[in-house]
């Protein structure tokens, strides 16, 4: 890089508020479009129509007492939410917004540090940040943080392996690790479409990545209270909100940067020849990004909790066979190409919509017929009829019931 220090310094500020607007803006919307998904009102009494809410729950954490259990591990306690929270911000860094501007006169891209391995620098990022869960867990000395710190420990390890193999087919494909090289590989079609298969596995794994609903485990308040970050309150308990929605933002802006042309205007805007140049690139990277942002609330307010075994089985049984199984046939249509064949790219298109196509149906299946065994076991017991006993209290009519029928109910 050959920017000025006062540029680098301009640029990670730019990346640091950028993520820290998106972070309060995902709060708000998230609760806003979770509560219309719930038929219910959202946020609406904090500033015009509710949209301060995050600001106000921000100052709520602060404001809250600090209580640190008596039994911690004091320098970790302190210093997991820390390193929850750093390399979320740092994996953003590898990140491309756009192309070349000019900024006070110098020409720069809109990527603070361009890396030849940088997606290789966001896996490892995302790597440790794990760290700052384990030792959450372990340093609360109790039972429920512990529990949950291990969850996040399986849970890593077990989708990592998945989105590292549909990284893999990016890396044939592009020919580069870095993440600029992979946005110039896009220019034309999108490896969403030419790798459709992997999109689908880092899809369901950057959500088991980041804790989301439904595969929020390590924090579930059903069996573990409130998980690893149980022991934890105020300011503290806020780095570990920060880091989840930092990490959500991060994975969303990976998926758009490997699988859907980064920066790249999406069509028909492409159509426009000055739709790549200039700020405009920042527009169509952040409309993506919003979009897999808004994906995350959609699975929040409509998906139950997996049980920890269906959620190890999914990435262990089948995102991870799937995924190698769709490298080593990508890497057979690659050697196609390198040896001259001129319709690799629809070739591969067709294969990746079979492949996903063949999957779904997989899935589908598989599903139907666990709900129709369990229809059949399930006894069939006939509805019991409803008898009010003399003096009992009044109570509303149950739904799905004529008024006919209840006043034979009442009337015995």
């Amino acid at each position: 890089m050959t920017d000025p220090w006062w540029l680098m310094l301009a640029k990670a500020l730019g990346v640091f508020v950028f993520l820290i607007l998106t972070v309060v803006l995902a709060i708000v919307i998230e609760r806003k479009v979770v509560g219309r998904m719930q038929m219910r009102p959202g946020p609406n009494r904090v500033g015009p129509k509710g949209w301060l809410q995050s600001l106000a729950d921000a100052i709520k954490l602060a404001l809250k007492e600090d209580i640190t259990p008596f039994n911690v591990d004091r320098a970790i306690y302190a210093l997991a939410p820390i390193i929850s929270t750093v390399p979320a911000i740092t994996a953003f860094a590898v990140i491309p917004l756009g192309p070349e501007v000019s900024i006070f006169g110098h020409r720069t891209a809109l990527q603070l540090a361009d890396l030849p391995i940088a997606v290789l620098f966001v896996l490892a990022m995302s790597s440790i940040g794990v760290y700052g869960i384990v030792l959450a867990g372990w340093s609360s000395g109790s039972a429920y943080p512990l529990i949950g710190g291990i969850r996040s420990t399986a849970q890593v390890i077990s989708y990592e392996v998945a989105m590292g193999l549909a990284f893999a087919s990016v890396f044939l494909y592009a020919g580069t690790m870095a993440t600029s090289g992979i946005v110039a590989a896009q220019d034309r079609v999108w490896f969403a479409f030419l790798l459709m298969p992997s999109f689908m596995v880092y899809l369901t794994a950057m959500v088991g990545e980041t804790n989301r609903a439904p595969f929020d485990l390590p924090e579930a308040e059903g069996e573990l209270v409130g998980g690893f970050h149980t022991e934890y309150s105020s300011l503290k308990f806020a780095l570990f909100f920060l880091a989840e929605y930092i990490n959500m933002t991060t994975v969303s802006a990976v998926a758009v940067t490997l699988f859907l042309g980064g920066w790249h205007a999406p069509f028909p805007f492409n159509m426009w020849p000055a739709a790549n140049t200039g700020w405009w690139p920042l527009l169509w990277f952040t409309a993506k990004l919003w979009g897999f942002i808004f994906v995350y609330i959609w699975l929040r307010g409509t998906l139950p909790r997996l049980r920890y075994d269906q959620f190890m089985a999914l990435g262990w049984k089948i995102l991870i066979p799937v995924a190698l199984s769709w490298v080593l046939l990508a890497a057979v249509l690659r050697s196609l190409r390198n040896d001259g064949y001129q319709h690799w790219q629809l070739a591969l298109a067709g294969m990746s919509t079979l492949t996903t196509v063949v999957l779904l149906l997989a899935l589908h299946r598989k599903f139907s017929a666990l709900n129709s065994r369990l229809d059949r076991s399930a006894p069939a017991t006939p509805p019991q009829r409803f008898v009010a006993s003399e003096g009992s209290f009044p109570t509303p009519p149950l739904p799905q019931r004529s008024s006919s029928r209840i006043k034979e109910d009442v009337n015995g």
